[in-house]
């Protein structure tokens, strides 16, 4: 099979390697496509910890495709069924993954790309944030995450405040559902705006989105005593600091919204499955760009820079 293996910062190949073969309990999966995480970007830089070159496929953890092998003792799933799946080596024509990790997509998604993984993570945040009807709801950064809590938030009748540094994610945040947009760019303008909005209040949740300290200070400035500050941008690339004497004075919860439990993060995939087939999250408008395997670089550098309309980029072998 063809796969992708990163030789250095920046710098990719793809290769003829042997195709994987699935052990007990596992599967192996056709890779229709698989997700660019942004999470993924600071192996393509290649930190002093990486060790190159990396396993074939390496990183890509957000595929779809169809089974196409199955290994001992696994009955919960049939050759030629169309999933999502958590894996880790997406990047590649081949997938190996535990059947445990397996989502069935349902027949009426067929011709949607979906890289369900990050789907269900936004559905994790949401359960964890605890939104109720007449929240008044701060989202700080409308990326792909973003954008779907925006849904969510409304459609759970909250007031929903979107804050984004680019016009195109305020124009899709008001696409996902009705909402008030602030544009992110100075800090104390941001503030006294949702002052405004609030009648002083300030949130009941202010969702961090992006993975940065600013937007992380800007979060708690926004969330009201007694609220919930829910973390769900940062990824990787080094400490935040936090303002212990604001948190300490707004009394207010601080949720970490990643999940680590497959089991939970399967479960999120299979809340996402049914709120795309209900219409509550329509991934055209979320999945903007895609590449074939041999521009995976492309892929990457796209997520970097976040040009345009870019919202989500997906990489299809075939």
């Amino acid at each position: 099979m063809r796969a992708a293996v990163l030789t250095g910062a920046g710098q990719y190949e793809i290769l003829e390697v042997p195709l994987p073969q699935p052990g007990p309990g596992q599967v192996r999966i056709r890779v229709e496509g698989c997700g660019v995480c942004s999470s993924n970007l600071t192996m393509w830089e290649g930190p002093d910890w990486m060790r190159f070159p990396t396993d074939p496929g390496a990183f890509g953890h957000e595929g779809w495709g169809i089974v196409d092998a199955i290994g001992e003792g696994v009955s919960s799933v049939g050759i030629g069924e169309r999933v999502a799946f958590i894996g880790g080596k997406a990047y590649a024509e081949y997938d190996i993954a535990s059947a445990s990790h397996l989502v069935r997509l349902p027949k009426e998604l067929e011709k949607l790309d979906l890289p369900l993984e990050p789907f269900g993570c936004a559905m994790n945040i949401f359960r964890r944030s605890h939104i109720e009807a007449g929240h008044t709801v701060a989202i700080v950064g409308i990326g792909f995450i973003g954008a779907i809590l925006v849904g969510l938030a409304c459609n759970a009748g909250a007031k929903v405040i979107a804050i984004s540094r680019r016009e195109e994610s305020l124009k899709l945040a008001t696409l996902m559902g009705p909402c008030h947009t602030v544009p992110m760019h100075d800090h104390m303008e941001i503030i006294e705006r949702v002052r405004e909005l609030t009648a002083g209040k300030f949130c009941e949740r202010a969702i961090e989105a992006v993975g940065k300290q600013w937007p992380l200070d800007l979060s708690a400035e926004l969330t009201r005593q007694g609220g919930r500050l829910v973390i769900a941008g940062y990824h990787l690339g080094g400490p935040r600091q936090v303002n212990m004497e604001l948190w300490n004075w707004r009394g207010f919860d601080v949720v970490n919204a990643h999940e680590r439990d497959p089991a939970v993060s399967v479960q999120g995939m299979c809340e996402a499955v049914a709120a795309i087939e209900s219409g509550l999250i329509d991934p055209k408008l979320l999945i903007t760009h895609r590449f074939p395997l041999e521009r995976l670089g492309d892929a990457l550098d796209a997520t970097r820079e976040r040009q345009g309309n870019f919202v989500k980029a997906v990489v299809l072998p075939a």
